[in-house]
């Protein structure tokens, strides 16, 4: 008990999980020892197996904690650990159990805290020394003790830890301040070496020293000192040392450094030495009792012979070498891992990035590889050890993938069919990339003229065998016929040939297919080939075209006439930039200036500024580092000669990559830089707490926070802009009002990305409660009582301003005033004795106070009463004698004034429709698609509960829960049983207590189980489909597939939207997305009440705003504050109505802002106040509730424009927080839970019948005055409506998506089958399959198809009646429609009969495409299943099946015996019963 006690502690105060080891202090340093980790903390040395899992702990108390040198000794058995505290010390422990502690001395000196040192054991003829490089300073001769030499063993001279020799202290020593990098030595050669960084004259610069250890004694090994300096690199001098690593190699000292500049840190490069000979003296170190000689004397130096790779920050570098391959793992400052291949003559290939932290941890110096499986390096960060795979083989599935990866250490191993290094590979042949090999393509070939009338096609693979193939060959057809005149005599690995009739060269070219087979693997390609001499005759293209052409088709490029010819047989493949680099096109190059911002997260950024010159031609971005690696490619938008955006995608690796600009001719240029950083990281908020009206400044905590873009508010999904400081660094936003009780939790949003920040607590809203003021000398002083409350309110938050009459005066608030939680002073600095009122502003709130003095109070109370009094004796009179005399007239006047509105309302309803404009957007930038797997998981699961969470494989799940196990795997042999998986399903369905939620959750835990196989599924589907034709309950044939019923109809839905995913997002995912925004653009045009949600214009009757009030449209002009001294913008005029909320003035007045210029504007809706200007001059407020809001009983009234008095061609300001710092937002009214009752808009509430007590209320409006409001509506969309419906049935490229082509063949077959001949029977069997099954789906719910898209109920209600449409054209019936059919009907009554054409005619064109052939089908369908092979739990689903089999155990029994399986099915579903029950009582234990 007490031991499992212990290991539960330790895997709280611990996580270790996927080779990862935390710990709770920095990590000082680490070493590998006898296949096991020592790692050294602030206070503790670890000590743990190589794959990470701890095994002793050692504390460090009080009387030595610092810990400064740590060296294994293997032959000794012991780990050998230096520090100082009190005193200084050494400790010798037990290697393999560093608890047990062996010998402890004190000493005179160690390396200090901090200080960069060295320490390793040399091995003499005298035994073994450790050897100590540090710095000690003597007072004495002003000389630094740098390198010693210490005994480790008793007999040694001076005994254990002594550094003296015979009564001489042998050391190395020097005038310059030195740090130490790197030490080993090489047991072979007998040497070490020593490398280090000395503060010359001229700055740091990097020494390499050499000691001789086959002498025994130490004198004789420092006396005999060799050194260099090294130098490093032409383009820039880099002379300061970061790290290296010794490349192992039985010919020379191979050594790989990286260095740095003097004064940039950042400008890092690698580069490589041959130290083979390191002869010479190096005068600024000396041995004990020599004098140094530093000064300006010429140092001997080496020259590196190879500079491999510059990269920014590079801190740590590791080697690896597997024959003349050089594996180099090099870490950086920003938290990566990234590994660079070198050939035998170091050449670098391109980059891999390993591992890639989330934050800027810095890759320690020090890294290690694996003693026991060289696959791995360890790597320590901050406070984290990571075991890091350096060559994941196995992930690659074919030779074509394993060949494409471009890793010399991984190759195809015919023995065991899959990918792997070359020592898993034994007795048999091993295929790989060709060594020195810097071809990136696997295939290459070359045109000859063997004669004048034939020519000879020679293809080379890019591959490397150990062992000549047992089957190699190759094959080339054109259109499935064979292509060459006979067979190729002198094929041989990995060349081969083939010779053909020139006349089969067209002038368009020639396409052929090239399949070639090596071992078990066939890897086909498509060539086009083309006759050479063609591409430069009569050709008006430009020099440069043809050149690429040529170099394309396999020709050769004479660059001295410019012409292309055929080759003379197999010549060096050239690269096209190399041999076209010299020509010129005729296109103005383009010019790139400024990138702006050139600093992103990984994870991206969207609307990125480019400005440039003779930019109009540019097409694309391209995104590449160093030789030309980490190429990626965005499309630009809103392109102008001088200007264009595109977005920085995301990228796997953090760095400065080249920018250029691509034309047409898929040149690139310009030399630009973009520097991808880690992603931001959010600490906290401040302050942490908001009021319910929002509107207050939150500054974001946290680092690289000016890549967020905008923050996310939570359970609001509100997204807020936010402001960022390039001085201060202050990241802030204004937050939204809110009225919910559920906790507020905000998210970063970086790219398309969301990154957890941090949560907000909410109050209520500050309550003001009076004032008193008193003058003091020339100023009055206001004393403001307020409720006390918990919201910390600062002085920069409130802002005052006093009334007196029509007058404002503006009171200070000092600073050296502290706000009370119950009172508020401030100062008017102006000759007053008093003022009438004090207006008050703090965020979204503005209040009306006033004075709490008795005196005045009472004053108001009688001058009331009295004017009531008379009031009411003159009202009395009046009424009394004029009474019946004004009820006739009034009824009059209200009769005749309801007859003039109904004509008018009819009238405009009239000119509205006839003088409709459109005028909506159709260009939205990124469309948002949600990935495959989420998008598969909505369809698969549409309740979105847990289950559909576990489905997916995602970073951060146990090991556990993904991987398929024993008792997993034996399942999923079992389901691949046809027979089993048939019996099963039937079974499961003949039970009652079966529900459709039960059929509907297996079929989508089938489809995941199978997913890696979809011909089988398919099979499954086909089967089950044909049982359920069969059934006795099906007698009418038209009601198949009707609903969802059964598992089979189910899996049809899955099966249709894993096969349709590519065609949804290619063709119908634009117009669709297009659509919903045309629709949501449309309702916002005219009146929309804030409260229900109801609009003028909508497709819905029940969602037709009825009472529409009177209403007048307004241009705005609208300015932007764009700076602290009252800098604004250019007026951007706005189109509002009076009847608008402020809220809603705001959403369009940014809908405007990103019409006009295409891209959102910097601010979120809640970032952001509106003033207006009135006629005085004065700029006020405008809020969407306040003091002046119209309250009815216990309804407030949304405040409007015309609340505010806003005329046509008023002037707006837009202030944000950026440069208005006092800005507080509120969080919206609507957040509040009891929003509906509580306010309302355009929807009088419904407070009193009688209409004579609320006079103000707006008339009764008839619904079918506005119906017009349906049909406008539905003109407006009316191209996107069919643009999208014709993308549903359009043929792209005259071929319909082989799924619904293989599938309507399916179901031709079974009509045949069945002996149906009724067309009509067909028609309804592929409507109720394709359209009603899958297509009615994605129409009805856009969100599942795109992220972060709100399907409010009102838009939902909308696309209801798109659908119901869409729907209608599939139906063979005709409805009678007349004046009491709904109006969703109605719309659409006319264009229903055009579209059910088009529906005909798209299946008669389906039926009449050739057939699919079944090997073109299974390669569509393997490719599906691997394109998204590793993206769904294949475990979780199969446990969650298996319950299902335990669940009906002994009904699937029982029907395998009534279908006479065979005994062995019975006998494997017991075995797998018994599987999931022993790990199930074993997990139990």
């Amino acid at each position: 008990m007490r031991g499992e006690l212990l290991g539960l502690l330790f895997l709280l105060k611990y996580c270790i999980c996927d080779n990862v080891q935390n710990f709770d202090g920095d990590i000082r340093d680490f070493v590998v020892g006898n296949s096991t980790l020592f790692v050294l903390t602030d206070s503790q040395l670890h000590q743990m197996s190589h794959d990470l899992s701890k095994e002793k702990t050692k504390d460090f108390n009080a009387t030595h904690p610092n810990v400064t040198l740590l060296v294994p000794f293997e032959a000794n058995g012991t780990l050998i650990i230096c520090g100082t505290s009190n005193g200084i010390y050494c400790e010798v422990l037990d290697l393999i159990d560093i608890t047990n502690s062996i010998y402890w001395e004190s000493l005179s000196a160690v390396p200090q805290p901090n200080e960069k040192s060295i320490a390793f054991i040399v091995d003499s003829s005298n035994g073994a020394y450790l050897l100590v490089g540090k710095k000690d300073y003597s007072q004495t001769d002003q000389y630094y003790t740098i390198v010693t030499l210490w005994s480790t063993l008793y007999s040694q001279p001076g005994s254990i830890f002594s550094s003296s020799d015979d009564g001489l202290t042998p050391e190395i020593r020097t005038e310059r301040y030195v740090e130490f990098i790197d030490g080993f030595q090489i047991r072979l050669l007998k040497l070490s070496y020593l490398f280090l960084n000395a503060k010359t004259e001229s700055g740091w610069q990097a020494f390499a020293l050499r000691l001789n250890n086959a002498k025994g004694k130490k004198e004789d090994i420092l006396k005999n000192i060799n050194g260099t300096m090294l130098k490093c690199c032409n383009d820039k001098s880099r002379p300061v040392l970061m790290a290296s690593a010794l490349i192992s190699s039985d010919k020379a000292v191979i050594w790989t450094g990286v260095f740095s500049a003097q004064d940039d840190q950042e400008n890092t490069a690698l580069a490589v030495y041959d130290l083979s000979n390191v002869d010479g003296k190096v005068k600024d170190f000396c041995f004990t009792g020599e004098k140094c000689k530093p000064s300006s004397q010429t140092h001997p130096h080496h020259l590196p012979v190879a500079v491999d790779f510059k990269y920014k920050s590079m801190s740590s570098v590791a080697a690896v070498r597997s024959e003349s391959w050089i594996e180099l793992c090099i870490g950086t400052k920003d938290g990566q891992l990234i590994k660079v291949v070198l050939d035998e003559s170091f050449s670098p290939g391109c980059p891999t990035v390993l591992y890639r932290s989330d934050d800027d941890q810095e890759v320690l110096p020090r890294m290690h590889l694996d003693p026991v499986d060289n696959k791995h390096i360890y790597i320590a960060l901050k406070k984290q050890i990571r075991r890091v795979p350096v060559v994941q083989c196995d992930k690659h599935i074919s030779l074509k993938d394993c060949r494409g990866a471009l890793d010399p250490f991984c190759g195809w191993c015919s023995g065991s069919h899959k990918c792997s290094t070359q020592n898993e590979c034994s007795n048999s042949s091993w295929i790989s990339r060709p060594i020195g090999s810097v071809q990136k393509r696997l295939f290459s070939f070359q045109v000859a003229e063997k004669s004048p009338r034939e020519i000879t096609l020679h293809l080379t693979l890019s591959l490397n065998s150990t062992q000549y193939p047992a089957v190699f060959s190759c094959a080339f057809t054109r259109g499935g016929v064979n292509l060459c005149d006979g067979p190729d005599p002198a094929v041989v690995f990995p060349n081969c040939s083939c010779s053909f009739s020139e006349q089969l060269l067209s002038t368009k070219g020639l396409e052929i297919s090239a399949t070639v087979t090596v071992e078990d693997q066939k890897i086909t390609e498509t060539l086009m080939l083309k006759n050479c001499s063609s591409i430069t005759d009569h050709s008006t293209k430009a020099p440069y075209t043809q050149c690429v052409q040529c170099v394309s088709a396999g020709c050769h490029w004479s660059s001295s006439v410019k012409r292309c010819d055929w080759t003379l047989g197999l010549e060096p493949q050239l690269h096209i930039q190399e041999v076209c680099k010299d020509l010129h096109t005729e296109v103005k190059v383009p010019e790139i200036f400024s990138i702006e911002p050139n600093r992103v997260s990984f994870h991206g950024r969207n609307n990125v500024l480019l400005t440039g010159r003779n930019l109009g031609s540019v097409t694309k971005i391209r995104i590449q580092g160093d030789l030309n690696c980490f190429s990626k490619e965005s499309p630009v938008f809103d392109r102008s000669r001088d200007s264009l955006r595109f977005h920085v995608l995301p990228s796997e690796t953090k760095g400065t990559l080249k920018v250029c600009a691509v034309t047409e001719d898929d040149r690139c240029h310009g030399n630009s830089s973009i520097t991808y950083s880690s992603k931001p990281s959010c600490t906290g908020i401040q302050p942490n707490v908001t009021w319910t009206s929002g509107g207050r400044k939150i500054y974001v905590l946290g680092n690289n926070l000016d890549f967020v873009e905008s923050i996310i508010v939570y359970p609001s999904n509100k997204e807020l802009k936010t402001q960022y400081n390039t001085s201060s660094k202050d990241v802030w936003f204004l937050m939204h009002p809110y009225d919910g009780s559920d906790p507020i939790k905000l998210k970063l949003k970086v790219g398309n990305t969301t990154l957890d920040c941090a949560n907000l607590t909410q109050q209520p809203d500050p309550e003001f409660i009076g004032f008193e003021a008193i003058r003091v000398s020339d100023s009055l002083t206001v004393n403001i009582k307020k409720k006390p409350d918990k919201l910390n309110l600062s002085r920069d938050e409130v802002h005052v301003t006093g009334l007196k009459g029509h007058k404002k005066h503006k009171c200070v608030l000092l600073n050296n005033t502290n706000i009370k939680p119950d009172a508020i002073v401030c100062v008017i600095k102006e000759n007053l004795n008093t003022v009438d009122s004090l207006n008050i502003s703090v965020g979204n709130i503005s209040k009306t106070v006033y004075m709490s003095d008795d005196h005045t109070k009472y004053l108001y109370i009688l001058v009331g009463l009295i004017l009531l009094i008379i009031l009411g004796a003159l009202v009395g009179v009046v009424v009394y004698r004029k009474k019946q005399n004004q009820m006739h007239e009034k009824m009059n006047e209200e009769l005749e004034k309801m007859e003039m509105n109904i004509r008018r309302d009819i009238r405009q309803g009239f000119v509205d429709l006839q003088t409709e404009k459109s005028d909506l957007i159709e260009n939205v930038g990124a469309i948002p698609f949600l990935d495959f797997k989420h998008f598969a998981s909505k369809i698969f699961f549409p309740e979105a509960g847990s289950l559909a969470g576990l489905m997916i494989k995602d970073i951060g799940q146990e090991s556990e829960q993904t991987t398929v196990d024993e008792k997993c795997q034996a399942f999923a042999t079992l389901i691949r049983n046809k027979q089993f998986l048939t019996c099963f399903v039937h079974a499961l369905e003949e039970q009652k207590d079966f529900n459709i939620k039960d059929k509907c959750t297996v079929a989508s835990l089938l489809t995941l189980a199978l997913h890696g196989d979809l011909m089988y599924l398919t099979e499954i589907m086909e089967d089950l489909l044909q049982s359920l034709m069969d059934q006795s309950s099906n007698a009418n044939p038209k009601l198949l597939l009707r609903r969802t019923e059964s598992i089979v109809e189910k899996l049809l839905t899955n099966w249709m939207s894993i096969c349709l995913y590519g065609f949804l997002r290619e063709s119908v995912g634009q117009p669709l997305f297009l659509l919903v925004s045309a629709l949501i653009q449309q309702i916002s045009k005219g009146p929309v009440d804030s409260v229900t949600e109801k609009a003028l214009y909508t497709l819905n009757e029940d969602w037709l705003l009825c009472q529409a009030p009177d209403f007048d449209a307004l241009k705005l002009k609208v300015l932007f504050a764009v700076g602290t001294e009252g800098e604004v913008s250019e007026i951007l005029e706005v189109n509002a109505l009076t009847c608008d909320t402020i809220h809603q003035v705001k959403e369009k007045i940014l809908q405007t802002f990103q019409r006009k210029f295409g891209f959102q504007y910097t601010q979120n809706i809640r970032d952001i106040e509106i003033e207006y200007e009135q006629k005085t001059g004065n700029f006020i407020m405008l809020q969407e509730v306040d003091e002046t809001s119209e309250v009815r009983e216990h309804f407030t009234m949304l405040n409007t424009l015309k609340h505010y008095e806003v005329t046509d061609g008023a002037c707006i300001k837009v202030l944000t927080k950026r440069f208005h710092a006092p800005l507080r937002s509120q969080s919206s009214v609507k957040d509040d839970k009891d929003f509906s009752i509580k306010y309302f808009h355009l929807v009088d509430p419904d407070i009193c019948k009688d209409q004579s007590k609320h006079p103000e209320k707006k008339e009764v409006k008839f619904k079918e005055v506005y119906l017009t409001k349906l049909l406008s509506t539905k003109v407006a969309i009316h191209s996107f409506v069919e643009t999208l419906f014709r993308s549903i049935w359009g043929l792209p490229n005259n071929r319909a998506p082989l799924a619904v082509k293989y599938f309507f063949d399916f179901l031709d077959e079974q009509a045949d089958r069945k002996k149906i001949s009724d067309p009509d029977v067909l028609h309804i069997w592929k409507t109720n399959s394709l359209p009603l099954r899958f297509w009615v789906n994605i129409l009805k719910n856009p969100d599942f198809v795109f992220s972060d898209m709100e399907k409010t109920p009102h838009l939902d209600s909308c696309l209801s009646v798109i659908a119901q449409a869409f729907m209608d054209s599939f139906s063979l019936a005709e409805q009678p429609l007349g004046k009491y059919s709904p109006t969703n009907k109605l719309l659409y009554a006319k264009d229903i009969p055009q579209y059910k054409q088009e529906v005909k005619a798209y299946y008669m064109l389906v039926k009449d495409q050739p057939l699919i052939s079944s090997q073109e089908f299974n390669m569509f369908l393997q490719e599906e299943s691997r394109k998204h092979g590793n993206e769904f739990n294949e475990s979780a689903a199969l446990r969650e099946l298996y319950k299902y089999m335990l669940r009906y155990f002994k009904e699937i029994y029982q029907k395998l015996e009534q279908m006479d399986a065979p005994n062995r099915l019975k006998e494997d579903m017991h075995k797998v019963k018994d599987l999931f029950d022993s790990m199930k009582r074993s997990a139990w234990n």
